[in-house]
């Protein structure tokens, strides 16, 4: 018997258990979805919501579940987008904008909003004109930080419901039109020419200062030594007159012509003086300090 009426008689005899072996595996192909780690799957069950699968091996009904929406959980970042805004002080300015995030919720981004991307640009676009209103022009170059922090919180806020979360905002940059920049650069200039005149005042009168102080210093120093030389000088005064008091009016005597003796030796022996010129009195001087001299004695 050839072998292809063999194999056709096999299958016409066991053409059911075929079948049902055939249905089975459809069955369980049909069931069995694996998700991906970076994935999560909307389950609908006639075109209502019933599940959303996460990552790994998940079972469905077969035939009534099917995969409405395959949702990427990575982390999405929006093209750069730059809107005009109007600061407090009436300066415009054009704002570029970067935003980052992710869904958490895809059961509320798929039946919630339609163009994720768009909405979130608009709702950012808002959010950067309502709070650049609310500065002046230095403020927002001073503030970016915080002004980054404020966008955040309240895109967060406003797409909390569609199941997104914004893991980043960023302003990457703030342009000005040209006019606005020449007005500033000529502020600039002006401000730094100011800082140059205060530190140069400042300069000058703290030279001023020092001087004073310099001559205060010096006149303090001069009345300390009159002082000093005065109260020798009253000590001195003192030591005579006690001089005076203890040994008579010989002892002041005694002090007196030894100082001309003194001044005349010291007159003799100076330099270039070839002819010295003795008063008349210089003999009585000598004459008198002997004779207390050895009257002392």
């Amino acid at each position: 018997m050839p072998i292809e009426d063999i194999l056709f008689g096999f299958v016409e005899s066991n053409l059911v258990l075929l079948l049902l072996a055939l249905m089975l595996i459809i069955i369980v192909f049909r069931s069995v979805k694996i998700v991906p780690q970076s994935e999560q799957h909307v389950i609908e069950r006639f075109g209502r919501l019933r599940s959303v699968l996460g990552p790994g091996i998940n079972m469905i009904v077969p035939f009534i579940d099917r995969v409405a929406h395959q949702i990427s959980i990575l982390e999405r970042q929006l093209p750069t987008a730059s809107q005009d805004a109007i600061t407090r002080d009436n300066v415009l300015v054009q704002v570029d904008t970067s935003v980052f995030y992710r869904i958490t919720e895809p059961e509320k981004t798929v039946y919630r909003i339609r163009d994720v991307d768009a909405a979130i640009s608009t709702t950012v676009a808002g959010i950067v004109r309502a709070e650049i209103g609310k500065m002046d022009l230095d403020e927002v170059q001073a503030n970016r930080n915080q002004l980054i922090a404020t966008i955040k919180l309240l895109v967060e806020d406003a797409v909390d419901d569609w199941g997104i979360e914004v893991t980043r905002a960023e302003i990457l940059d703030v342009n000005l039109d040209q006019a606005t920049r020449n007005a500033m650069l000529q502020q600039l200039n002006a401000e730094r020419a100011r800082r140059a005149q205060v530190t140069e005042a400042e300069g000058s009168k703290r030279a001023v200062e020092l001087a004073a102080d310099a001559e205060l210093y010096a006149s303090e120093q001069t009345a300390k030594a009159r002082r000093v030389l005065a109260d020798a000088e009253a000590y001195a005064t003192q030591v005579v007159a006690k001089a005076i008091n203890e040994n008579g009016l010989e002892a002041a005597q005694y002090q007196i012509a030894l100082k001309q003796v003194e001044a005349l030796t010291a007159l003799g022996t100076g330099a270039g003086n070839q002819t010295v010129i003795v008063p008349a009195q210089t003999l009585e001087a000598f004459s008198d300090a002997f004779r207390l001299l050895k009257g002392r004695g």
